[in-house]
């Protein structure tokens, strides 16, 4: 009952904000002309579904079918990863407008009011501090998380002010009134193309952790200075950065990443001085997740010491892990079923937005099949075999979950 070739052109034409002709990956960073363009894309996608569309204090893009007190909220995010893939992200938000297309065309009136949200900045690219608009959603958000700075050290708070958003006054209490939260995104991982299944349904979503790691050091010339007397900043890093490999190695389960290093002052000829990098650590168990922190921290400790450099940390974000609800597991697993497919459950490694919208609601999952399980990547892909499957599924528990 969906339209595969409407949902599959919105995808291709979203993808074009943003991309990078040279790579095929796309750029589109919170608060910037690419995702304003991106959001007015998507505006028109949600009023021809029938939807009347508002943005509210934080940015947040928000599609409303129907009416009533009770609402089911489909959501994921438009902005990506720096040379992302077309898929993540967006194809929940898209595909969740088809929902509403296919119910709008079928004239169906659901006894709920749905909405459908493109959440703010999901990925952290730009402040280095993600998952912003379901934060502010779920009562989560701080004032002093506004001031996470870019590059530029332009803040979320002032990014804000130049697309005319304010979320002042900042206390501003949850919604109380989503009786469920649905999303649907790619799986990122392997786990459905090894099972040879389009879809599945996510049990948990484990949590991550980032944490800035600052190694101070000495800047001395590269050819004067001894080899046994330096202070060197960036080899005693990357004694670190192997540290926290062989450390997760030997774990079950959890995932750590150094993805950002920074060099100062990033001479040929100078000792690095100063050298700071992040780290992405992330677990279903929120304990296991503290404990391998605190091992981390102890063991760079260890190696600034005996390198004589000095070390600090701070923690970037932190999110808990979140558990997805056994009723509506089981609505999908059933609409699953009636397309013949046996339903599969699995965890989620990466973090989504549905994480903090499990602090006020019951939340969902379905996972589509990823090729080769790549994501964060222009070579990220799922099927439109696949696609169409899954948004019929979600349609068809959307559907129930609304009589």
């Amino acid at each position: 009952m969906i339209n595969g070739e409407r949902l599959l052109q919105h995808l291709e034409d979203l993808s074009q904000i943003g991309r990078n002709e040279a790579t095929g990956g796309v750029n589109r960073f919170s608060f910037t002309s690419e995702e304003k363009q991106a959001i007015e894309l998507v505006m028109t996608y949600m009023e021809e579904a029938g939807m009347v569309v508002t943005i509210d204090a934080i940015g947040n893009l928000i599609g409303t079918y129907g009416e009533g007190n009770e609402t089911i909220m489909l959501g994921s995010h438009i902005d990506t990863v720096p040379e992302g893939g077309k898929y993540d992200g967006a194809l929940g938000v898209l595909a969740a407008i088809e929902v509403v297309h296919t119910m709008h065309a079928q004239q169906l009136i659901p006894s709920k009011k749905i909405q459908v949200v493109a959440f703010k900045d999901e990925e952290g690219t730009r402040f280095d501090f993600g998952l912003v608009g379901s934060r502010a959603m779920a009562g989560l958000l701080t004032e002093g998380q506004l001031q996470f700075t870019d590059k530029n050290g332009i803040s979320i708070e002032e990014a804000m002010k130049a697309f005319q958003l304010s979320p002042y006054p900042f206390e501003q209490p949850p919604r109380d009134d989503i009786k469920a939260y649905l999303e649907m995104h790619i799986e990122q991982g392997k786990v459905l193309e090894n099972e040879g299944l389009p879809v599945g349904v996510v049990t948990g979503i484990a949590a991550p952790v980032w944490l800035e790691i600052t190694v101070t050091g000495v800047s001395e010339h590269a050819g004067a200075t001894p080899m046994p007397i330096r202070q060197d900043a960036l080899t005693a890093a990357s004694e670190m950065i192997l540290a926290i490999e062989q450390l997760l190695n030997n774990t079950t389960g959890s995932v750590a990443t150094v993805g950002k290093l920074t060099v100062s002052p990033n001479g040929t000829n100078v000792i690095p001085g100063k050298v700071t990098f992040t780290i992405d650590l992330r677990d279903i168990d929120e304990s296991k997740i503290n404990v391998l922190e605190a091992t981390i921290l102890q063991q760079l400790q260890q190696i600034a010491t005996r390198r004589n450099v000095m070390l600090s940390s701070k923690v970037l974000q932190r999110v808990k892990p979140a558990k997805t609800d056994a009723v509506l597991q089981q609505q999908l697993a059933t609409s699953i079923e009636k397309q013949g497919i046996q339903p599969y459950f699995l965890v989620s490694g990466a973090g989504h937005d549905a994480m903090n919208i499990a602090e006020i609601a019951p939340i969902a999952m379905l996972f589509v099949r990823s090729k080769d399980g790549i994501s964060h990547n222009p070579l990220e892909y799922s099927s439109a075999e696949d696609i169409v499957i899954a948004t019929a599924i979600f349609y068809d528990t959307v559907v129930e979950l609304s009589k």
